[in-house]
């Protein structure tokens, strides 16, 4: 199964559009997104066309391809709004058989998340992609869809059952790792 890994939309129609662009041009089966949805978050800057109704209608399309875990700046309203469900966290068992534990990434902060040797603990939060083996597991992050820190750019992780392969909003691989 072919996955989309994105996280950090935070109510930019700009680049929930870009985002969708991307999981159709990659042929993803489905989307997963890690959290923060719609609202910018009071310590964000207001992203470029900042609009959540708009992001609700984009989403819309694509309703039944969605998986989606909760963000820190998601509110229960967003969760009624939204035509897919907003979970706290969701596992997802690859066909390495490895677990992928997706969470936003705030819940596990300084903390173990509940994950096995070599599975792969996915999450968002931090708006800076990562791949990074911590004790025996691996936590990756795809970066922020609308609000990207530390200088990196807008992008998501495509999910493969060989590969997780990380991408800007544009297409450009610029990290890849072997499952």
């Amino acid at each position: 199964m072919l996955i989309l890994a994105a996280s950090d939309i935070h109510g930019s129609a700009k680049y929930a559009e870009e985002l969708l662009r991307a999981f159709d041009r990659e042929g993803a089966e489905r989307l997963l997104i890690l959290g923060d949805v719609l609202y910018h978050g009071p310590r964000n800057p207001l992203p470029s066309r900042y609009d959540p109704m708009e992001v609700i209608h984009l989403l819309n399309p694509v309703a039944e391809k969605v998986l989606c875990v909760k963000g820190n700046c998601d509110a229960e309203i967003d969760e009624q709004l939204l035509p897919f469900p907003v979970l706290p966290s969701i596992a997802i068992l690859h066909p390495s058989g490895r677990m992928i534990f997706a969470e936003h990434g705030h819940r596990f902060e300084g903390s173990r998340p509940p994950v096995r040797e070599d599975d792969i603990h996915l999450c968002g939060h931090t708006h800076m992609p990562e791949y990074k083996r911590v004790d025996n597991y691996i936590r990756c992050n795809p970066g922020s869809v609308s609000l990207p820190k530390g200088d990196t750019e807008r992008g998501y992780i495509l999910i493969t059952d060989s590969a997780l392969v990380w991408k800007t909003l544009d297409g450009s691989e610029y990290m890849r790792t072997a499952l």
